[in-house]
């Protein structure tokens, strides 16, 4: 790889993009504004590029594909090594940048940028471990090969909940394939990917390798799944939007890999060590406000314990610390927007108007200027029923509804009882427990005794309308890679 073959370096102009190596506005200059969630401060304008702009991404990555599909893996996994090391480098930078689009506390924005950086080290080593296959012949004068090649262009379409995680989960395993990649990140969160894509320049990454376009969500996913060179795409968001997105891709058999709304239960059993269920309960529910696609949505608590677990988990929120993501000791910030409160807002006078009781929280905070609107208090709710709101939707909010059960059996049923079936925990000290309930749930990811099961070596996905494919670990490289049979007929010995 020569230096001239790299993206133009430095950092990222304000208002632009990058296609093809260039920083550059839409064609028509318009502009997307970028605000803090926690103070409605404005903070940047990104371009809101369109379908010809998502046409000339394409351009760039086809043009890009060969000749980073012929660098061996090793060479790739060189680059990906330097761009892990200046994610660490600009760990602090980083982090700031997204607490300030996306609202998160900055320990937790620390956190996943670790987490993130987590992905491109692993991705680093599978570059080099792309393997094949020879496979024993049915007669003496042939050999079977398996091949395992690129599959070329590649789109990410990434959410605002985890800015940086979200894209280097998907982004890394494609380059270390040997793909090439378009990421369109959520309007609300761009900065953080356009520094990763700063970095990615910084660490030698090819002019066209890696492309980062912002704009309308709508019209460059069409235009994306339109083209025929698009051969695999990468989304996270709703399950909604998924739908419709497998629904495109159809239209030229599309790889496509799904990782969609979730509607998690947490199972809380008598025999429960109650100060660790009490904290995973807090760590899953309660991260980033609850805007997280794996957080407890459904808390099922066996009656022998419930009235000690509800008190512990009602002191423990109530320590919990309300404010502006950047203040020291914050550990719950905004709300993303306006529609995410109505949302939660409705979520709980709909429980309470069927006849639910509030424990802790339950209001919006009255939040002093400079800060905006946008802060719940962090709530438990009891009395929880089946005709709820809450107990069907995924709320996105620092809610946690709380149900009472009396058997295993009853609560395996209510937990699956849901078209999701994305994240699932529970919490036991019965061995024999741990394993059936392991194996009854219906859920891509199971955290036993475990509030934060996510890691990047393990692979991650949902089932039923949660999604399809995995991403993380040697599991996150099935979707960019094709697998290719030779059958090879040999000439007969002379």
């Amino acid at each position: 790889m020569k230096p001239t073959d790299a993206a133009t370096s430095g950092p990222a102009p304000q208002d632009r993009a990058l296609i093809g190596g260039a920083w550059r506005g839409a064609l028509d200059g318009r502009v997307i504004e970028v605000r803090n969630p926690a103070t409605d401060e404005l903070i940047a304008r990104v371009p809101r590029m369109g379908a010809t702009e998502a046409t000339q991404a394409v351009d760039a990555a086809a043009k890009a594909f060969p000749a980073w599909k012929a660098l061996p893996g090793a060479e790739r996994s060189k680059v990906l090594r330097r761009f892990f090391d200046l994610m660490v480098r600009d760990e602090m930078r980083l982090a700031r940048l997204m607490t300030l689009e996306e609202g998160k506390p900055l320990s937790e924005a620390r956190g996943e940028i670790t987490y993130a950086a987590g992905f491109v080290e692993w991705s680093a080593e599978e570059a080099k471990r792309v393997y094949g296959e020879t496979i024993p012949a049915p007669s003496p004068d042939k050999r079977i090969l398996i091949l395992r090649q690129p599959v070329g262009v590649t789109v990410a379409i990434t959410p605002w909940n985890f800015p940086a995680a979200m894209i280097t989960r998907k982004l890394a395993p494609a380059l270390a394939t040997g793909c090439t990649m378009i990421v369109k990140p959520a309007s609300a969160t761009p900065l953080t990917a356009l520094a990763l894509a700063e970095l990615a320049v910084e660490a030698g990454v090819p002019a066209g390798v890696v492309n980062v376009i912002t704009g309308d969500a709508r019209e460059i996913a069409d235009s994306l799944l339109a083209d025929a060179r698009v051969r695999a795409v990468s989304f996270t968001g709703s399950t909604e939007v998924g739908k419709a997105l497998m629904a495109k891709a159809a239209r030229h058999v599309t790889k496509i890999e799904l990782e969609l709304g979730g509607h998690a239960p947490v199972l809380v059993f008598d025999d429960a060590d109650l100060e660790v269920a009490v904290a995973g309960v807090v760590a899953s529910k309660f991260r980033n406000a609850g805007q997280t696609c794996i957080c407890a949505n459904r808390i099922y608590v066996q009656a022998g314990i419930y009235e000690r677990f509800a008190e512990a988990l009602g002191l423990a929120v109530m320590s919990l610390r309300v404010g502006n993501g950047l203040d020291e000791g914050v550990q719950i910030g905004p709300l993303i927007d306006d529609a995410g409160m109505a949302k939660v807002e409705a979520h709980v006078a709909d429980a309470v108007a069927q006849g639910a009781r509030i424990r802790v929280g339950g209001y919006r905070l009255a939040a002093p200027a400079p800060l905006a609107d946008r802060f719940f208090e962090p709530t438990v709710i009891e009395g929880i029923t089946s005709a709820m709101l809450i107990n069907n939707e995924e709320t996105f909010g620092p809610i946690a509804p709380l149900i009472r059960f009396e058997s295993e059996a009853e609560a395996i049923a209510m937990a699956n009882d849901t078209p999701y079936g994305l994240a699932a925990y529970f919490f036991t000290r019965d061995a024999s427990r741990l394993m059936r309930v392991a194996e009854a749930l219906e859920y891509g990811i199971v955290g036993a005794n475990d509030g934060a099961p996510s890691i990047p070596q393990a692979p991650f996905g949902g089932m039923k309308e949660s999604g399809l494919g995995r991403e993380g670990g040697k599991y996150a490289m099935d979707l960019f890679l094709e697998t290719k049979y030779v059958s090879w007929a040999l000439e007969p010995t002379k």
